[in-house]
This record gives C-alpha cells, structure tokens and sequence, in this order.
C-alpha cells in the first residue's frame, strides 16, 4: 500500500500543473533569464544594498551582466523612516522604516515593458537612549530591508520570465 501511494505521488502532481520553478538548474530557462537581467545604478545607500542584493538573487557576479543583458530592471525607490509611539517627554519611542520599490523589467531587444511592479516592506525600531544604538539599528532595518526587496522582486522576475 505504501510502495503504491508513493509510486501515485509524482502522478498526482503532474496532474495538478506544479512545475519546477527552475527545471534545468543553473542551465535551464529561468535561470539564464535572470542571469540576463540587467540593473543600473540605484540612488542612494538603499539603492546600493538593494542592487547588490538583487545581483546576488539572480545568481550574477560582482560585474554584473555586462554586454551578455536582454533585459534591464529599472529601479525606484522610496524610504522613509516615521516616528510612532511619542513619549510623555514628547520624545519618538519608536520608528517605522519602510522601504518600497517601483521596478520595470524592459526587454531591450524591443524596449517592450514585460513588467512594471512594485514591492516593499518595514521594520519598526526602537529608540533607546543611545544614538549610536538607534543609527545601527536604523542601519540593520535598512539592510535587511534591502534584501527583503531583492528576494520579492527577483520572485516576481522569475515568475515573469518562466510565463514567456
């Protein structure tokens, strides 16, 4: 009984549409497409963490793609940092910092946009006594925040390029 449930399992979902994300490995369609986006240069300390972030998501090296690219991410972004949570002292207790990002993905053999998004998150942080601990936690939200955004748009990328 349990040598035919587990010979019916791969049937079962064959016949449910799942498919692998990236079928091939590193060689297979999905892959090589990411490895052939492209990202310029993103404004600003954030923009740098996210574009090193989303390098590393879509599998590239410290160069980057070079004249190999049939695509290009446009990437803008958006932080702010609000104060919550004033005190009796009329002090900020605590911070939002949120992050947000409007991306495009241009095909560059056409200029046709196969893409045009956005993604974003926050981290709250506390506010203590010492401004090098509220800077450094600032700092750490700000990266983390970074990579939170490269894994969703590279997510979204790959689910793009595998439909074409």
């Amino acid at each position: 009984m349990r040598l035919l449930a587990a010979l019916s399992l791969p049937l079962l979902l064959a016949a449910c549409g799942l498919q692998p994300m990236y079928g091939g490995g590193g060689s297979g369609a999905v892959a090589r497409g990411l490895g052939a986006v492209d990202v310029p240069a993103i404004e600003g300390r954030a923009g740098w963490l996210v574009r090193d972030a989303l390098r590393q998501e879509l599998g590239q090296g410290a160069d980057g793609v070079g004249s190999g690219a049939a695509y290009r991410l446009d990437v803008l972004l958006d932080e702010q940092l609000q104060g919550l949570g004033v005190l009796t002292n009329e002090t900020v207790g605590r911070e939002r910092y949120i992050l947000r990002a409007r991306y495009q993905l241009i095909e560059l053999g056409t200029g046709t946009i196969l893409l045009d998004a956005t993604a974003g998150s926050d981290a709250g942080i506390d506010v203590v006594s010492s401004e090098y601990a509220t800077i450094a936690a600032e700092q750490t939200a700000q990266e983390n925040l970074a990579r939170e955004l490269a894994d969703q748009i590279a997510n979204r990328l790959a689910l793009t390029l595998r439909d074409r």
